[in-house]
Order: C-alpha cells, then structure tokens, then sequence
C-alpha cells in the first residue's frame, strides 16, 4: 500500500476538491516542513504529515517557521498560506489565495461597480447583523444612523449586564490606554475581528479595497466582513473581558476572542457569509470549488470564448 511519502506530485487537474478539503488548518509553535507530496509539522511531541493537497488554506500561528520546500509543494498543490496571531485573530501576511478560480473576485466587483447593486449588498450585511429589522428601502445615510443606534444601544445593554460604567466610546489612535477598561477592551476585540475578517479576505482571494459600507481604504471590504460579528461576538466579550478586571486587558482581550472564534467557527462562518453576500452563482460555486485551471477570453455582449486558440481567421476586419 503507498504512504504519504511514496506518493508522486499531483497535477492541478488531479487535485482534491476544495469541498473535499479541510478548509482552513492552523498550525503553532512548530517547523514545517516538506516530505515528498506532504507536508510535516515538527514541535516537541513528533512529527505530523498533513497532504498538502487536502488542505485550503494553511494558517501559520505564533512561533512557526516553514521552509522553501513546504511553500513549494503548497504553491503546487493550490493551497492557501496566511501568517496569523493565535488562533486567525491578527493578520500579517499572506500568500496566495485559496482558490485559482477568478469567481468571488468578479461577484464582488461586479456588485460594488453599480451603486444599485451596492447599495443591494449594504443592506444585506445590515439584515445580518440585525435579523429583526428589515433595511428594504433604506438610503445609505438612514443605513448609517440605524446601523450607529444599534451599536450605542448594544454598548448600554452590555454595560448594565456586566455592571460596568459607561461613558461613551472613546479612542484616540496610535494611544491605546486614553480610554477606560471597556472602552480598551473594545478596541482590542475590533482589532482582532479585522485580523480574522482579513485572513479570510486573503484567503478568499476577493479584494480588500471594495468595500460596500465602508470606503476610501485599503481593508474596506476586511472591515465590513468584521463588522458583521460587532454586536454578536466582539462587544460582548469585551465588556465580559473588562469586567474581570483592568490588568493586561489587551492581551486577555485577544485571548478571549480567539478561544470565542475557535469555539464558533467563525472562520467557516465568514467564508460562507461572503459567499452568500457576493450572491455567487451555484455554477460559479462549482467552478471555484473544481479548483481546475480555466481560462477564458472575453468577448463582445458579456460572452467567455475559450482560450488557447487564434481568434484571426473569425474577425471580419
């Protein structure tokens, strides 16, 4: 029976399924490294073979290091590398994106082109993030005052539940103590939600810049996915966090979002919301998840004609 080792490099069209594929796997504190068409993660309890193409995006924690041979066989089997804080909540860098398919990339442009259409997709992040209110013919600006109630109102609720004082939000950038224990809280649990709406982003291969309510920076559409989970999950644990106490709050902050995040998988979650957000075709689905090689030509009247052929002879000049 072959093993891991023994068995020869696949070809892009002999690649596992992305839905056949652990979505996302994240390794810390360990050395990666290569062996034949696997990968190994070496730490002080042994060494791990994981097939390089059964994974969909590789998520480096904390205290990893990987070798050339391992991005090599990774680049070749159309995995996904992201280089992460613990456990996905900060983003620092990443590789190539999941997927060699150009569909979510093109649903996403091609929503954020046409203000109808974006407008269409702002007030189905709203819908998300607050199931009991119906946003159907809301302007942008009324989106705006109604998404900024919410959020006040989420801040009070979860002052009077932990029996913490509230005051308002306040943060000064580039001076992260200006504000109280909650206040500090908050902040930290946003910057780790950006961490993970990031990864996802990258790992997704859609563009971080087009964003549908946010707009004007690099990360708009990181910081609309992360918006999605404020009042569910970020806020929440934050003032869970500073009611415990003021010491190290950054840091238990982080902690707390990441063991919450793990527990939820809110990773899968930002992956599948972006999908439905996009409204991606089910056949554009399908050729996303075939993870094959296809290249098309455009034409005229929106039409795709195959690639690889001289177009000459069929143009009337």
């Amino acid at each position: 029976m072959s093993t891991i080792s023994k068995r020869s490099l696949s070809g892009p069209r002999e690649l596992t399924r992305v839905a056949d594929r652990l979505s996302f796997v994240y390794l810390e504190r360990c050395t990666v490294h290569r062996d034949a068409n696997a990968i190994t993660a070496e730490d002080a309890e042994g060494t791990t073979h994981i097939p390089s193409a059964t994974i969909g995006t590789l998520l480096l924690g904390p205290g990893t290091r990987i070798t050339h041979q391992a991005m090599s066989v990774l680049g070749e089997s159309g995995a996904g590398v992201v280089w992460v804080g613990e456990h996905g909540v900060r983003f620092y860098a990443g590789g190539r994106a999941l997927t060699r398919s150009s569909a979510l990339v093109e649903a996403q442009a091609t929503a954020w082109a046409n203000r109808r259409t974006r407008l269409s997709v702002a007030r189905a992040m709203y819908r998300k993030r607050f199931p009991d209110e119906d946003p159907s013919g809301l302007t942008r600006h009324e989106l705006l005052g109604r998404e900024g109630q919410r959020v006040k109102d989420c801040y009070r609720k979860e002052a009077t539940r932990t029996g913490l004082p509230w005051r308002g939000r306040h943060f000064v950038p580039g001076d992260f103590t200006s504000g109280d224990a909650p206040n500090q809280a908050v902040t930290a649990a946003a910057q780790c939600m950006y961490g993970i709406a990031q990864a996802v982003v990258a790992a997704l291969g859609c563009s971080p810049g087009l964003g549908f309510i946010h707009s004007g920076h690099e990360l708009s559409f990181v910081l609309d996915i992360a918006d999605l989970y404020k009042t569910e999950i970020g806020i929440p644990t934050a003032f869970d966090v500073a009611a415990e106490g003021g010491e190290d709050i950054g840091s238990r902050t982080r902690r707390a979002i990441r063991d919450k995040a793990n527990e939820i998988g809110l990773l899968d979650r930002c992956v599948n919301d972006i999908k439905q957000l996009l409204a991606v075709s089910s056949q554009a689905d399908k050729a996303t998840s075939e993870h094959e090689d296809r290249v098309t030509l455009q034409s005229d009247r929106g039409l795709d004609v195959a690639a690889g052929r001289n177009y000459a002879e069929e143009v009337i000049w």
